[in-house]
C-alpha cells in the first residue's frame, strides 16, 4: 500500500514537471514568433490547412469558413499570439475560473462563442451585399434590374417650371408603370444586364439641348474649347524637311502606281509609294488615281497637287519622271508579270516583303505597276530616315494646285468673317500667294475675327452602309442600304449573307457607328459650344438630306457647308470633281479654329488632325469623341439628366486630350509627334 502510494505521488509529480516543461516550451514560442507570416508559411497554410497536421498558431486572413478555425481538444480558437497561448495553457495546467467536471456550462459557453461567431459572419456578409447593392444604385440611373418597378419621372429644369419645355417622351412612364406590374404579379424577369437598343430617336435630350443652349447663349464657353490644354504640344516643331542621305539614282527601274479610294487614301498611297520607290532604288512615275464608282471624280494627280514642286521638292530623296521611257510604253505589264494588285500585297507589308518579292521583279523587268495601291506600307518597324520621308511627302511635298488655293483661301476668310490675322497652318494650305487674300486688307489692327468650328460629319451613304449600323429609318433605310451594298460592297453583302455578323446595337454599344447628325450635335452643345457659335460642317451628301441636318441646324443657326458660304459661280469649276470639292473641306477644316471630327477612321478627320499638329504649333485643337463611351451614355438618353450628360461627355473628351509621342504602328499622318517628323525642344 505505501509502494503504490509513493508511485502514485512520483507519477503526479511527474505529470506537473511535464505540464511545466510544455508551458515554458510554448511561452518561448510565443515570444519567439515574428510579427508577419513568412511567405512560405502562407503558403503551406493555404495548401494543407495548417502546419504538419497541427493546429497552426497562425490564421490565413484570406481563408473564409470553418478551415479558417484550429481545433485544439474539441475547441475553437479564434485568437492568435498570446490569446492561443493562454487557451492552451488553460486545457493542460487547468484554469481556476472554469469548471472542468461542469461539462453542461462547457458546453454552454461552447454554444455561446459558436453562436456569435456566426452572428459575425452572417453580419459581415450582409455588410459585404449591402455595400455592393449600394455601390452599384447609385451608378447613373443604376442597372436596369435594379431600377425594375420604379418609375423615375425625367426632370427638365432644375426650376419648378413645366411650362418651359413639356416632356417629348411621356411614354417613358407608362412603360416603367407596366414593368412594375409585371414584378407585382409575380412575373420571373431575367436578372443580369439588359441589352440596350437604339431606336433612332433623341428627342428627349435634344429638347434639353436646346433648353440648355437657349439658356447659356450669353455664357462664357469653356476655355478648353478653342485651345489645346496641354502646354506640353508648344515644344513640337516640324523637322521633316530635314536631310541627312544622297539622292537616288532610280536605276533598279521604275514604278508606277494606280491609287484607289477617295482623294485621303490617294494621299496617302502616294506617300507610301515614294518610300517603297527610294527603299528599292527605283524612279518613280508621276502617280496616277484610280476612277471610282462610288466617288465618281476623273480628277487625276496633276488636278490637285502641284506636279512640278512634287518632283522637285522630293528630287534630293527620289528621282520621278512624267511617263515611262518610250521603251518600256509597248511591254504588256500584265503579260510578264509585272502588274501588282492590292490583292498581291498584304495590307501594311513590311519592308522585308518588298525586297524580297517586288525588288527581284523590278530587276527583272524594269518596271512594277502596283495598280490599286493603298494602305500597303507598315507603319512599323520602319528605318528612321524612309519615316521622315514619308513625312516629308505628306506635309511637304504635296500642295495644292493653285485653283484650289484660291477659292480655300475665299472660303476660310469668310468663315472667318473678314479676319485681320493668320492661322499657323495658312501659308503651308493655300500657300504664301493665297494667304494674304484671307486677311481683310479694310479691317484695323483691333478688329477681332471671328472664330469658327468646323465639324467633319462623315455620315455619307457610302460609309452608312458600309458600318452595317442602323440609324432609324425603318425598314426603308435597311432596303436601300442592302441595294447599295449589293451594288457597291458586293464582298461585304456577300458575307451578311453567309456568316453571322453583330447585330447594329451591337456594333453600336462597341462605338464602331458614325455619329449622325443628332449625335454630332448634342456632343457639341454637352461640350458647351454657344448657340452663336459658327459651325461648318464638311461632307458632302449626307445620308437622309436637310432633313437629317434639321438637329444641326435648329440647334445651331450659324452652322454652314462650303454650299452656302461659296457662291453657285464660284463652286461651278468644282462641280462634277467630288475629290476637289472634299480639298475644299480639308483646308476649311485644318484652319479652323477647333476641329472636332465625328468618325476617327475617317481618312480626312486623320489627315486633318496631323496636319493640325505638324503645323498647328499648339495652338489649334481637335475634337476626338471616344465613341464607345459616348455610345454608353447615348444609350440612357431616356433616363439622363441634362447636367449629368454633360459632365460625362466633357469628361470623355477631355480624356482624349493627351500630348503623346506616336504609338508603335500608329500613322505618321495622324500622329505626327514622333523623331521622325517633329522635333521636341525640351
Amino acid at each position: 500500500s505505501l509502494n503504490s502510494t509513493n508511485h502514485s505521488l512520483t507519477g503526479k509529480k511527474e505529470r506537473e514537471r511535464e505540464r511545466e516543461r510544455v508551458s515554458s516550451v510554448l511561452v518561448k514560442m510565443a515570444t519567439e514568433r515574428p510579427d508577419e507570416e513568412k511567405p512560405e508559411t502562407r503558403v503551406q497554410d493555404l495548401i494543407h490547412g495548417g502546419g504538419g497536421g497541427g493546429a497552426s498558431p497562425v490564421q490565413s486572413p484570406t481563408r473564409l469558413g470553418p478551415t479558417r478555425f484550429s481545433e485544439v481538444a474539441g475547441d475553437q480558437i479564434r485568437n492568435t499570439g498570446s490569446n492561443f497561448i493562454g487557451s492552451v495553457l488553460s486545457l493542460i495546467n487547468g484554469d481556476p475560473n472554469r469548471s472542468l467536471k461542469n461539462p453542461v456550462k462547457r458546453a454552454k459557453r461552447k454554444r455561446i462563442r459558436t453562436a456569435k461567431t456566426a452572428a459575425c459572419v452572417i453580419g459581415l456578409v450582409a455588410f459585404f451585399i449591402f455595400v455592393n447593392w449600394f455601390m452599384l444604385s447609385q451608378l447613373h440611373e443604376g442597372r436596369a434590374w435594379l431600377r425594375r418597378g420604379f418609375s423615375k419621372k425625367p426632370k427638365l429644369d432644375p426650376k419648378p417650371n413645366p411650362k418651359v419645355i413639356p416632356d417629348p417622351n411621356p411614354s417613358v412612364k407608362r412603360v416603367s408603370v407596366k414593368v412594375s406590374a409585371s414584378v407585382q404579379h409575380g412575373e420571373k424577369k431575367k436578372m443580369g444586364k439588359p441589352k440596350k437598343k437604339y431606336n433612332g430617336t433623341y428627342g428627349r435630350l435634344l429638347a434639353y439641348a436646346s433648353h440648355a443652349l437657349a439658356e447659356g447663349q450669353n455664357k462664357l464657353e469653356p476655355k478648353e474649347l478653342w485651345r489645346e490644354p496641354k502646354d506640353q504640344a508648344l515644344a513640337w516643331k516640324p523637322c521633316a524637311d530635314q536631310r541627312s542621305w544622297k539622292p537616288s539614282d532610280g536605276k533598279n527601274g521604275y514604278i508606277m502606281v494606280t491609287a484607289n479610294g477617295g482623294i485621303n487614301q490617294q494621299r496617302v498611297a502616294v506617300c507610301n509609294i515614294v518610300v517603297v520607290a527610294r527603299m528599292l532604288n527605283a524612279t518613280l512615275v508621276v502617280p496616277k488615281f484610280m476612277f471610282s464608282d462610288v466617288w465618281t471624280d476623273a480628277s487625276q494627280f496633276g488636278d490637285i497637287y502641284q506636279v512640278e514642286h512634287f518632283i522637285k521638292y522630293l528630287s534630293p530623296d527620289i528621282r520621278i519622271v512624267k511617263k515611262l521611257p518610250k521603251e518600256l510604253q509597248s511591254l504588256d505589264l500584265e503579260a510578264i508579270g509585272s502588274l501588282v494588285t492590292d490583292m498581291d500585297v498584304v495590307k501594311e507589308a513590311k519592308p522585308g516583303f518588298y525586297m524580297k518579292h517586288i525588288l527581284p521583279l523590278l530587276l527583272k523587268n524594269r518596271v512594277v505597276h502596283f495598280f490599286g495601291f493603298g494602305n500597303r506600307l507598315a507603319f512599323d518597324p520602319i528605318p528612321f530616315e524612309l519615316q521622315r520621308l514619308r513625312c516629308r511627302c505628306n506635309f511637304h511635298a504635296l500642295n495644292f494646285v493653285p485653283k484650289i488655293q484660291e477659292m480655300a483661301a475665299v472660303l476660310v476668310r469668310r468663315l472667318r468673317d473678314s479676319g485681320s490675322h493668320l492661322a499657323p497652318v495658312d501659308p503651308y494650305l493655300v500657300g504664301p500667294k493665297y494667304a494674304s487674300f484671307i486677311l481683310d486688307k479694310k479691317a484695323g489692327p483691333l478688329h477681332k475675327a471671328s472664330k469658327y468650328l468646323a465639324v467633319h460629319l462623315r455620315f455619307e451613304i457610302d460609309m452608312v452602309a458600309h458600318s452595317l449600323c442602323y440609324f432609324g429609318g425603318g425598314d426603308a433605310e435597311k432596303t436601300e442600304l442592302d441595294a447599295y451594298r449589293e451594288k457597291h460592297f458586293p464582298t461585304l453583302a456577300n458575307l451578311t449573307k453567309t456568316k453571322k455578323m453583330p447585330s447594329p446595337d451591337d456594333l453600336r454599344i462597341e462605338g464602331l457607328c458614325p455619329l449622325s447628325p443628332e449625335e454630332a450635335v448634342l456632343m457639341l452643345a454637352g461640350l458647351g459650344f454657344n448657340r452663336k457659335t459658327r459651325v461648318f460642317v464638311a461632307g458632302a451628301n449626307i445620308y437622309g438630306g436637310n432633313k437629317r441636318l434639321a438637329a444641326l441646324t435648329s440647334l445651331y443657326p450659324n452652322l454652314v457647308t462650303k454650299e452656302n458660304v461659296l457662291s453657285e459661280t464660284e463652286l461651278q469649276p468644282f462641280r462634277n470633281f467630288s475629290s476637289q470639292l472634299a480639298v475644299l473641306d480639308f483646308i476649311a477644316c485644318a484652319a479652323s479654329d477647333a476641329f472636332a471630327m465625328t468618325d476617327s477612321g475617317s481618312q480626312l478627320s486623320s489627315l486633318v488632325s496631323g496636319y493640325r499638329i505638324y503645323y498647328g504649333a499648339g495652338k489649334m485643337p481637335t475634337i476626338r469623341p471616344n465613341k464607345r463611351r459616348f455610345s454608353d451614355i447615348l444609350l440612357k438618353n431616356n433616363t439622363i439628366e441634362w447636367k449629368v450628360f454633360e459632365q460625362r461627355v466633357r469628361k470623355t473628351v477631355r480624356q482624349t486630350k493627351h500630348v503623346l509621342v506616336r504609338p508603335t504602328g500608329r500613322s505618321v499622318y495622324r500622329y505626327p509627334r514622333c523623331k521622325e517628323c517633329m522635333c521636341n525642344e525640351d
